[in-house]
């Protein structure tokens, strides 16, 4: 006993995170939202642009290619596998 996850406290973080998520918005600058878009879009088509040349990625080998988090990599690789990009 005593291991695993405890699904409430799972649950109260995602809504806490979600409430979190929800008050950033409501201050953040647009222009500045636009400006994370484009840096996304321009960092997805490098990662499909480096899944074509050297074949799958690996959440490692990406983040010492691009410079992102490990955590940042799996995201990305996951999103971009989702929507069948890669």
């Amino acid at each position: 006993m005593g291991e695993g996850v405890d699904p409430t406290q799972m649950c109260q973080r995602l809504v806490d995170k979600v409430a979190q998520s929800k008050q950033l918005m409501a201050i953040t600058d647009p222009d500045l939202l636009v400006l994370f878009e484009d840096w996304l879009e321009e960092l997805e088509e490098e990662i499909i642009a480096l899944g074509k040349a050297y074949g799958p990625l690996d959440p490692g080998t990406l983040a010492k290619r691009t410079g992102l988090s490990m955590r940042g990599s799996i995201f990305l690789l996951s999103k971009l596998n989702r929507e069948k990009k890669l």
